[in-house]
């Protein structure tokens, strides 16, 4: 395993999906506006339909889930692009059920199963460090767990480029508060809240492009991987506990909390190998919930 070295190699910032000219507030407003009524399966078939529209628009993202599909599944030709569409289609289902769950918190559990592994979460006392990743509905997993976790849940996200989006999408509440990793002090506030028995939620699988970066085998390649969520929960001496949230096929969503990865001293690239290997069997499982719309082998084109 090797440490990503020289961000000064890095040619651009790390691409991301809501970096696209729809990115808008207005429309999701509109989308919001015109479905807040449809009944959910209804909503749900629509924006899937939708979503299969969006490679005709998105033709970098459609070739980046493209090419990562061929890796993980092996698939080519006509079933390839299957997979590819069913991507976007799937995306377009988990975000529309954010877009309503963020305006109206009270459904937030309204279409969830059995949080299966849940005592792994209410085993544990005192502050926790909770890793997700981009898989399925992950902003949804943030809030589910808080109400489960009964500790208040301080979800670290990414800042959008389009803060009124942020604004109208992130919204805290219900036990959760949003904290944008880009903050000169989100570590001493991160910091703060486990010191205070509090958790800390994080996603895992996206590089930074710099030297908190680790190359980890992922399908078979190496492919950058923060071990941010490591350092800080050794530094805090608590357990963190890997959890996913993905839609099943009765497009009710499944939660699974799995074992807490110890985190020792000079071992935290050990607890960041796990954590690969975790993620690696849920995206095998569920390929077209994996929403990383950019060659996650090669995040910065370097």
């Amino acid at each position: 395993m090797s440490r990503v070295e020289s961000p000064s190699a890095i040619r651009a910032p790390l691409p991301r999906w809501y970096a696209h000219r729809y990115n808008r507030s207005e429309l999701y407003r509109l989308v919001a506006a015109a479905t807040r009524w449809l009944p959910r399966p209804t909503r749900l078939e629509l924006a899937r339909r939708i979503g299969h529209l969006a490679p005709r628009v998105l033709p970098a993202e459609r070739a980046a889930v493209r090419n990562t599909l061929s890796v993980m599944t092996g698939a080519v030709g006509s079933r390839l692009d299957e997979l590819t569409r069913d991507v976007f289609g799937e995306f377009a289902m988990c975000f529309s059920d954010l877009i309503v769950t963020s305006r109206r918190p009270a459904r937030v559990s309204a279409h969830t199963g059995p949080v299966r592994g849940i005592e792994q979460l209410l085993r544990q006392e005192g502050a926790v460090v909770s890793l997700t990743a981009h898989v399925g509905n992950w902003e949804l997993a943030g809030r589910l767990l808080a109400q489960h976790s009964a500790r208040p849940t301080h979800v670290v996200v990414a800042v959008e480029e389009a803060r009124a989006l942020e604004r109208w999408l992130r919204r805290d509440g219900a036990g959760v508060r949003f904290v944008a990793r880009a903050q000169p002090t989100v570590s001493l506030t991160l910091m703060a809240a486990l010191r205070r028995g509090e958790a800390v939620a994080l996603q895992g699988d996206r590089a930074l492009g710099n030297r908190g970066d680790v190359m980890v085998p992922f399908f078979g390649r190496p492919a950058p991987f923060p071990v941010g969520p490591f350092q800080l929960a050794r530094a805090a001496a608590v357990p963190l506990v890997p959890a996913f949230c993905t839609l099943g096929a009765d497009r009710e969503y499944v939660v699974r909390v799995l074992d807490p990865l110890p985190v020792v001293r000079g071992a935290e690239e050990d607890g960041l190998r796990t954590w690969v290997a975790n993620l690696e069997r849920v995206v095998a499982e569920k390929p077209t919930q994996w929403f990383n719309f950019f060659d996650i082998w090669n995040p910065f084109g370097s």
